[in-house]
């Protein structure tokens, strides 16, 4: 009885150490600063919250943005109204979109499959409207939500007597938010997130969930009403999404419109089936992947590809850069798509599967190399 806890003690405390080690191991493919690190966490927590609805459950969303814009915007108007420090924020962030998640998911769990889909969507894109025009005297509009010398940060001003020359920081009781303590706040809340994920996943409700996933109408002829756990799920998925827009407004205080665009959505759907949907590890991994991609692929133009060709005759150097030049820089996005397309035919479990089959291949071939040396002991005797 103590071996799967044993087992997720174990997961745990690789995934910890691997997230704190990230600018150590990252290093050698150059994506060891903190701004990429930043994102690699915070979109890490949306998709392993994305991936509790939709891993778990089987029913896709394409709404997840507006809880992301939510967030950022709470946790801006807490620096604004309130302090600097992150924690308030982050707490507000959670909340709110806490809140926004119980109505929209209310309302748009009443349908299925891609009727579902289709309301996430239509609720995000009128909250994006609404951000963007309507309720511009809370959004600020197209420019976004900026902090301002003039805000009134009633706490700050009441605990501390100090002036700053220009715009504050966000800080943790004192600590900058930026650079490197920024990155380890924000893997401290990942790893939070991920042991909340994994206590789900083998909880008796993450069964539920999966049983609704498996057969939905079969448990519900046996009486069980599933809407509830559903509900649940939906606004856990998008408290998960709130806590990574309040990130977004602690490493840059900004929150605008653009958070909230249905692009935004899709992204993290993309990230979650590149991991593996409905597996523990797999959504980070599609997340750094895409930010990797988007970060440091895009960074490649044409004066990059000569120097890495450079060691090439000239001629196939010059053959090789506008064709290889298609799939960097401000095409990468076609290599992310190619790779998509892949990974979905030959390995519908996403990146953990194809971890999975090679580890399988390993094991599988040292038993047989074991069997055989067995074999070959027996008949030696």
């Amino acid at each position: 009885m103590k071996k799967p806890f044993l087992n997720d003690t174990l997961l745990l405390l690789v995934f910890a150490a691997v997230i704190l080690a990230m600018p150590i191991l990252l290093d050698p493919f150059g994506a060891d600063y903190p701004d990429l690190l930043q994102k690699f966490a915070i979109y890490g927590i949306f998709a392993i919250g994305f991936n509790i609805l939709f891993g778990l459950t089987g029913y896709l969303s394409f709404g997840h943005a507006a809880f992301l814009g939510v967030g950022s915007y709470a946790a801006v108007w807490s620096f604004k109204l309130l302090s600097m420090n992150v924690i308030p924020a982050v707490i507000f962030g959670i909340i709110f979109s806490g809140v926004l998640a119980a109505i929209i998911g209310f309302l748009s769990l009443r349908r299925s499959g891609i009727y579902f889909s289709i309301l996430t969507l239509a609720f995000a894109q009128m909250s994006y409207n609404l951000a963007y025009s309507v309720l511009t005297p809370i959004t600020n509009g197209e420019t976004g939500l900026q902090l301002a010398r003039a805000d009134p940060r009633i706490l700050d001003r009441f605990f501390s007597e100090e002036t700053v020359a220009g715009l504050p920081t966000t800080n943790l009781f004192g600590e900058t938010m930026s650079g490197y303590p920024g990155f380890y706040f924000c893997a401290v809340l990942l790893i939070i997130c991920f042991y909340i994920s994994l206590r789900i996943f083998r909880s008796p409700f993450g069964l539920m969930l999966k049983g609704i996933k498996s057969n939905q109408n079969r448990m519900k002829y046996t009486g069980l009403n599933t809407r509830p756990y559903m509900l649940t799920a939906f606004i856990i998925s998008g408290m998960y999404a709130g806590l990574a827009g309040s990130l977004l407004a602690v490493t840059d205080p900004l929150a605008g419109a653009e958070r909230m665009q249905w692009t935004a959505s899709g992204e993290v759907v993309l990230m979650t089936i590149l991991g593996g949907a409905g597996t523990l590890v797999g959504p980070m991994l599609g997340a750094g992947l895409i930010k990797y991609f988007e970060n440091i692929f895009s960074s490649f133009d044409n004066s990059v590809l000569h120097h890495a060709f450079s060691f090439l005759p000239d001629q196939v150097t010059d053959f090789l850069v506008p064709v290889v030049g298609l799939f960097v820089g401000s095409g990468w996005q076609l290599t992310l798509g190619l790779l998509f397309v892949v990974i979905v035919i030959f390995l519908p479990g996403g990146l953990v599967e194809g971890f999975n089959r090679i580890y399988n291949f390993i094991t599988s071939n040292r038993k047989r190399e074991a069997q055989s040396v067995e074999v070959h002991n027996q008949a030696g005797e």
